[in-house]
């Protein structure tokens, strides 16, 4: 478990999935001492918990947009310097030190066209229009459409042109029209004048629990609510 892995100072973040870790800072006045530490602290972590950090996988990305950058002190984790690199990959985005998502629509673009290799083989087997355009939606709309709400603000017109070819592409071979990727933007992104449903429960920090009152959790409505009609058709029989 690493519930008790957290960052020491408000500066700092530490965001966790699976066995990646990320050490985020927001640097003022080109002092690092805070993340410098906070990456010390994280190497003592690990260590006190019998895990092993692979230096040699290890990234690390500035963005910085002043024009005469200070010289960067290479960051030691276990004697080794941490490889300084221009972009990343970070749960499936391509993020660069200077904030263009002209990589990552290029990689989706790449992967859209390796896939609408395979739809149109489909069409040639003769397959129906319907599953033409579910495995369109499933294998090639859906990476396309993957973070969608996070780069499209500040997506280049010649980004948006490329992502458009793939999805002319897609319906000439299933021979329908096919949802615009700008229309699929608009309907995922935030509005802040739309009202929003009230949230039931309420999100607290690590290591605090709620206990949930027991009038919340009948069994009847518990049942109901989670399994599906054919089960209680099966057990009615």
């Amino acid at each position: 478990m690493t519930n008790d892995c957290r960052p020491r100072l408000r500066s700092n973040h530490i965001l966790k999935y699976a066995d990646d870790t990320t050490v985020v800072d927001l640097i003022r006045d080109n002092n690092e001492a805070a993340y410098r530490e906070e990456v010390r602290h994280l190497v003592d972590w690990c260590r006190g918990n019998n895990l092993i950090l692979n230096v040699k996988k290890t990234k690390e990305i500035i963005i910085d947009f002043r024009k005469s950058r200070p010289t960067h002190t290479p960051l030691l984790i276990n004697d080794s310097a941490v490889e300084v690199v221009s972009s990343t990959k970070f749960l499936g985005v391509h993020i660069t030190d200077n904030l263009s998502w002209s990589p990552h629509i290029f990689s989706l673009m790449k992967k859209g066209q390796q896939r609408l290799h395979f739809l149109s083989r489909m069409k040639r087997a003769s397959l129906p229009p319907p599953i033409l355009q579910t495995f369109y939606r499933g294998t090639i709309e859906s990476p396309l459409t993957s973070y969608i709400s996070i780069w499209s603000g500040s997506c280049r017109a010649s980004d948006w042109k490329s992502l458009q070819r793939v999805l002319r592409t897609g319906e000439k071979i299933t021979g329908a029209p096919l949802p615009c990727i700008k229309n699929i933007t608009d309907r995922r992104s935030p509005d802040p004048h739309r009202p929003q449903p009230p949230q039931p429960w309420t999100v607290f920090p690590p290591g605090v629990r709620q206990k949930v009152p027991q009038h919340l959790l009948q069994k009847d409505q518990t049942t109901e609510q989670f399994l599906p009609p054919g089960h209680h058709t099966l057990n009615a029989t």
